[in-house]
This record gives C-alpha cells, sequence and structure tokens, in this order.
C-alpha cells in the first residue's frame, strides 16, 4: 500500500520500512530550477526587489512559498526545504559579504563582533516568517501535507577566519560567539515549531577535505552547543539534522552521536563519506540525507553516468527506511537541468513510478 509524504518521510526518520525512498531537494538553484518551473525564481535578486518595491514583502514572500511548492509537486518531492524570507530593507544583491580586514586584531574583531550580537534580538522578525505563513496556507489550499526543514545554523566556522583564529587566542571570546549563536537557534526552533515545521537544520559547515579545526576544538566549543538546540527541538516534537559537507570521519561520533542529532545533512561523498559505510554503523540511529554528487557527477557527468549513480545511492541508502534522497549540497548554475532530470527519471525508474512527461521528458532530451 502506497504511503503519504508525510509517512514516508517520517518512517524515514523513524528507521522503518518505507514503501520507496523519500526524495526531496535540498537546495535547487537557477537555472535548473527556472528550467522546471518555466519561471524566474522569486528569490533571484532583481525579481526579489522588484517584487518587494511592487507589491510588499508579503506578497514577495507568497511568491516564494509558490516557488517551492510548484518545485515539489512538479518533482514529486516529498518534503521541502524553506528559509524565512528576506526583509523589505533587506535588498537582495549578487554581491559578496563584509569583512572584518580593517580590524588587525581577530580578539578585537570577535569581542566587537559579539557586543553587537548580544545587543540584537534573537528571534526572527515576523515579516522574515511570512514565507511560511504563505506555505502552509497554500498548502492547505492544494490539499498537500509535505512535511518542512527549516535552517536554524549558527555553529559553522567556514571561511570565518577571525573567529577561527580567536578559537585559539581568546577562547573565552569563542565561547561567547557559539553560546550566542545557541540563544539564536533555541529562539528560531520555537518560533519554527509554533508554525508546525517539523524538522531543523542545525550546526554549520567546517570542513573540506579535511576538518578546517581539530576533533578537539569542535567538541570543546561547537558539539555541546549544537546538542543544546537539538534538545530544544527535541523538547519542541521537532526532529534535527546536523549540516556540513566535507570530510567528517575524523569527528563523526561527535557530530552525530554527541550532538544528539536525528539526521545528517550534506553528505559528501566527493570528500569521502561514503553513504554505505554510515549506514552500516548509523543507521539504526540516524537519518541519512543524500547523497548524491552535486560538485562532481552530477555536474560533470553524462546522464547515464548520473543514472548509474542515483540507482547505487538508493541502494547504498535501502533498508529498514533511514534514508532520504537528495543531492550533497546545492544544485547550482553547474548541474544541467538534463543532468539533475536524469537523476529524477532513475529515481521514478527504481521505484516503479511512471515516467517524466511533457516539458520536463523534453528538459531530460
Amino acid at each position: 500500500m502506497a504511503m503519504t509524504s508525510r509517512q514516508r518521510i517520517e518512517a524515514a526518520l523513524r528507521h522503518q520500512p518505507v514503501d520507496r525512498t523519500p526524495i526531496f531537494e535540498y537546495v535547487l538553484l537557477s537555472p535548473v530550477a527556472d528550467q522546471i518551473l518555466d519561471r524566474a525564481l522569486t528569490l533571484s535578486p532583481d525579481l526579489w526587489n522588484s517584487l518587494v518595491a511592487e507589491a510588499g514583502v508579503a506578497a514577495a514572500a507568497r511568491r516564494v512559498a509558490l516557488d517551492a511548492l510548484d518545485l515539489a509537486q512538479t518533482l514529486g518531492h516529498d518534503m521541502l526545504y524553506v528559509c524565512p524570507n528576506p526583509r523589505a530593507s533587506d535588498r537582495l544583491t549578487a554581491g559578496t559579504h563584509a569583512t572584518e580586514m580593517n580590524l588587525v586584531d581577530p580578539v578585537e574583531a570577535l569581542q566587537q563582533r559579539n557586543e553587537t550580537h548580544a545587543a540584537a534580538p534573537a528571534q526572527w522578525s515576523d515579516e522574515q516568517l511570512l514565507v511560511y505563513v504563505a506555505l502552509y496556507d497554500e498548502m492547505r489550499r492544494r490539499e498537500l501535507d509535505l512535511p518542512v526543514l527549516a535552517p536554524a545554523y549558527g555553529h559553522g566556522v567556514w571561511t570565518d577566519v577571525t573567529l577561527m583564529q580567536a578559537m585559539l587566542l581568546d577562547p573565552d571570546g569563542a565561547h561567547t560567539h557559539f553560546a550566542l549563536a545557541t540563544r539564536d537557534s533555541v529562539a528560531h526552533v520555537r518560533q519554527y515549531a509554533a508554525l508546525g515545521i517539523e524538522i531543523i537544520g542545525v550546526g554549520g559547515d567546517f570542513a573540506g577535505t579535511v576538518p578546517i579545526i581539530s576533533p578537539a576544538a569542535y567538541r570543546a566549543f561547537i558539539m555541546s552547543e549544537v546538542r543544546a538546540v537539538s534538545r530544544a527541538a527535541h523538547a519542541a516534537g521537532c526532529w534535527t539534522a546536523n549540516a556540513s559537507d566535507g570530510n567528517l570521519w575524523p569527528v563523526i561520533e561527535d557530530y552525530l552521536v554527541g550532538c544528539e542529532v536525528d539526521g545528517y545533512l550534506e553528505i559528501d561523498m566527493h570528500a569521502g563519506m561514503d553513504l554505505r559505510t554510515l549506514k552500516q554503523r548509523y543507521g539504526a540511529r540516524i537519518a541519512l540525507f543524500g547523497n548524491l554528487d552535486c560538485g562532481n557527477i552530477l555536474s560533470f557527468g553524462t546522464p547515464e553516468i548520473v543514472r548509474r549513480h542515483t540507482l547505487d545511492c538508493l541502494e547504498a541508502g535501502w533498508g529498514n527506511g533511514g534514508h532520504i534522497l537528495c543531492a550533497s549540497n546545492a544544485i547550482t548554475s553547474a548541474v544541467s537541468a538534463r543532468n539533475y532530470l536524469a537523476s529524477v527519471q532513475a529515481y521514478r525508474e527504481r521505484f516503479e513510478l511512471p515516467p517524466l512527461s511533457g516539458r520536463l521528458a523534453a528538459l531530460a532530451r
């Protein structure tokens, strides 16, 4: 008997048998998303800025929600990943973020950052949650019931040279940084739970081909903070998925078990995170989200290579739930629509679902 999307996701998270592996996409960007939707993504900077100027942030946020739902329905996804929408005052650009290079001393830079952070509100503003209000309203209208994953990331260190230097030079300041991140993440968890969001992304990037901080530093600064967020989510009736790409084998026990999370998101095959090994070691207690290799195979393989890779990933994750198929990270402009849809088609083939048709079939050729 076929399961609903909610039943399928919840069974996977509870490590119970499923009728088929649940599928969703973590981050699906232009131009692939535009081609699938046959329109531009609302969160492209020019479109978002013009919509906010013309119709206001509520209307723009509703368009973001419609994009997410239309993509999910078109592709047959079982859940959604949706971020808080920008505020009306946040003009989106394609530029780089600001740096602290004018402050040579990383201890002073982090101290100033912490002071600013401590004075700022921990919660998202009501305006930033409009996308979720619109999302649930539209799901009710369409009679859809898809679980939602939302971000409460705050404990990554990727590219944050100031923070990593301060972890060595000013441990107290670094602990303050991560404690403030926990304050915010816990506040976000409570807001999400009140909206009905069930799955929370926690943690943040800290690894490439190897972790960029030592296992001891991860344990000392980050593990207990992520664990506090996970416990808050569990108390609110939510699941958590720890998220970082890169090679996490040196810290995997702390990252999964020590942080008390329910899932592992951004599993990076190219960095050595093998799904079969993870399934053998942690498949009875950790739900594994992934791990289609978006940076290499989906970007540069042939459609047939993508097809075989998708089928192998499904096989590696199969058995007693515990696996939700998605890419290891974002589907970016490096991935062609043809390759992405080759993966979708392979999934449908594996579980004897109807093949892609119409415009999607044309894009896949």
